[in-house]
């Protein structure tokens, strides 16, 4: 069973390789993109960054693992849903990717901020690639179920069944980019700060 749950993961990433490499150049473009227009974009981002350190001091925001692992899934479920409209989750990554790259941009000491980001951005930016390639997935399934209905003369039924690999699929990418969010809440909440530390130190 274990065997073929592997290859129904396989098959859909294999299969979705296209969804996968487009995320992928989203969010490296942006985050260029976020960094080398930093001037440009001061006065987009830097209310929102003054905003978020203002929650985190005040304490609105806590840095713990539920409060950060509940607004990353939030994140990689909007990407996830607003698959249906298509480029709404490219738009969403795509906005993360500017935002990251602006705010290593304005940072003074940018070995300190990547030391401080890499570790759990790891996992984090692959889960937001993942979460959505899944959008994309998911507008591919309802794109195939309406074009099956509409132009072969099935019914409702049977073009959710002939298409309903393509919703797995999206799911399975889906849950896996969930995973990574686990992982990577971890990782900040617990490791993130000792390793920084640590290498700093050194």
């Amino acid at each position: 069973m274990l065997k073929q749950f592997y290859s129904k993961v396989k098959l859909a990433f294999l299969e979705n390789k296209s969804a996968i490499y487009i995320s992928i150049f989203i969010l490296i473009f942006s985050l260029i993109l976020g960094y080398l227009l930093e001037p440009y974009l001061y006065s987009y981002f830097h209310p929102v960054v003054d905003e978020l350190s203002q929650k985190v001091q005040t304490g609105t925001i806590k840095l713990t693992f539920a409060d950060i692992f509940l607004n990353n899934i939030k994140i990689a479920f909007q990407m996830f849903f607003y698959g249906i409209f298509f480029c709404l989750s490219a738009v969403l990554l795509a906005y993360n990717g500017f935002f990251l790259g602006y705010y290593v941009a304005i940072q003074d000491d940018l070995i300190r901020v990547l030391i401080m980001l890499i570790p759990h951005g790891i996992f984090e930016l692959t889960a937001c690639i993942l979460a959505c390639s899944s959008g994309l997935v998911l507008f591919n399934f309802f794109f195939r179920f309406f074009k099956s209905y509409l132009k072969e003369d099935l019914t409702l039924k049977d073009s959710f069944y002939k298409n309903s690999d393509k919703l797995t699929q999206a799911i399975i990418i889906f849950a896996v980019s969930a995973i990574l969010m686990i992982i990577a809440g971890f990782i900040e909440v617990y490791l993130t700060l000792p390793i920084a530390h640590f290498l700093l130190a050194n």
